[in-house]
């Protein structure tokens, strides 16, 4: 059989950072070892049962079994803007100003297609989710690193952006709370960036999808919605996925601006469909009716978060104890590579991390922890860290 060439954009490609984890994965487990994965963010609790029951009687309907709109039906758009004006105090026109997404990855990765020209440059802070750059680069954009440190609370430094480097980009990307630090943007970090914004008419990407998943009911993340001018200059993506357990539904949503959620749908319009109306019925009832489950839902991953925390400690490992994610952002042990110690790590104990170099260059020296298994399983799998 002919073996066809693949096209240059793809050639260039590094393995996507979590394919290369699983085969790696498969391999040890071919050898009979306990794997434990503390990789990919996905939750490994189910998603609640009044969500569920939605859906079995969406499901039902025969009006949902047909091409769904490409924007989203209205009443699940409604419900996207109802739960941010109760949750952030930000008002949004669901005709106008929200777009449904086969989860948030989808519209992250078209939204260069309706708004980057080749040349064109794009701000990403890094360590990084690897979509903002990938999709940048096939697209002919240019991406620019700006390093996230633990010195700089892991925040961009904005005024180390010099003027030329402004007037050249096109969008600015950022994450809060972060993947895969963990960290969180206080207020006046959104209102320079959206200042920054307006003076160089840069558009703002803000990835939002971990906002729900916090620590502390005095410090909840923030949207940039809710800081007066973000609605100016910004979209924001938002998914159920981690909220509610939602991974595999596949189902998100951009919010903002109008002219940019209108570019994005346009994208959607010609190359992509909707999401299937029985999964946006089930999940406007999860948005409307989910904010006691998400309460029970931080008191578990905050249990898990604590437990972590105190053995890497004991155990002599550094890291920040994280206000908002799932994640725990670890250095590694002296002597070690990130991919070193993870690869290490990976075959001697069955316990899978993700190199923070994966995720860009800045994370080198650190590994990832997904809080995404239960606790008894955590303490093992901190238990094999420590003895390595």
């Amino acid at each position: 059989m002919s073996e066809f060439k693949l096209a240059k954009r793809l050639e260039t490609l590094p393995p996507y950072l979590f394919s290369a984890i699983d085969k790696a994965k498969e391999e040890v487990r071919a050898r009979g070892v306990d794997i434990i994965s503390l990789g990919i963010g996905d939750p490994d609790l189910p998603t609640p049962n009044f969500i569920v029951k939605a859906m079995s009687e969406a499901i039902k309907r025969p009006a949902n079994h047909q091409y769904p709109s490409y924007i989203g039906m209205l009443s699940y758009r409604k419900a996207v803007s109802d739960w941010y004006k109760r949750r952030f105090g930000a008002d949004l026109d669901p005709n106008t100003e929200v777009l449904g997404l086969i989860g948030s990855k989808e519209g992250i990765a078209h939204f260069p297609l309706a708004f980057v020209n080749p040349g064109d440059v794009a701000l990403i802070a890094t360590p990084n989710y690897p979509v903002y750059g990938v999709s940048t680069e096939f697209v002919g954009g240019i991406p620019k690193y700006l390093p996230l440190t633990d010195e700089n609370d892991f925040l961009p430094d904005l005024d180390a952006i010099d003027n030329d480097t402004w007037k050249s980009a096109r969008l600015i990307y950022v994450n809060y709370p972060n993947n895969p630090t963990a960290a969180t943007a206080p207020r006046w970090f959104y209102e320079k960036l959206i200042e920054k914004a307006k003076e160089f008419d840069v558009i703002i990407v803000h990835d939002a999808a971990y906002t729900e998943i916090y620590y502390d009911e005095a410090n909840k993340p923030l949207s940039i919605m809710e800081i007066p001018g973000g609605k100016d200059v910004a979209i924001e993506f938002h998914s159920l996925s981690k909220t509610f357990n939602m991974t595999g539904w596949r189902i998100g949503m951009a919010v903002g601006n109008a002219s940019l959620v209108k570019g994005l749908a346009k994208v959607k319009e010609q190359m992509d469909s909707g999401i299937f109306q029985a999964v946006q019925e089930a999940s406007a009832v999860a948005l409307n009716d989910g904010d006691l489950f998400c309460k029970g839902l931080r008191a578990i991953y905050k249990e898990r978060r604590d437990v972590v925390i105190d053995a890497l400690h004991k155990a002599g490992i550094s890291c920040r104890v994280p206000d908002a994610s799932f994640y725990i952002w670890s250095k590694v042990p002296q002597g070690f590579t990130s991919q070193e110690f993870v690869t290490r790590l990976l075959k001697q104990t069955g316990v899978v991390t993700t190199p923070g170099n994966g995720f860009g260059t800045p994370g080198e020296g650190y590994f990832r922890i997904s809080l995404t298994v239960d606790t008894d399983r955590l303490k093992e799998a901190v238990l094999r860290i420590s003895q390595l």
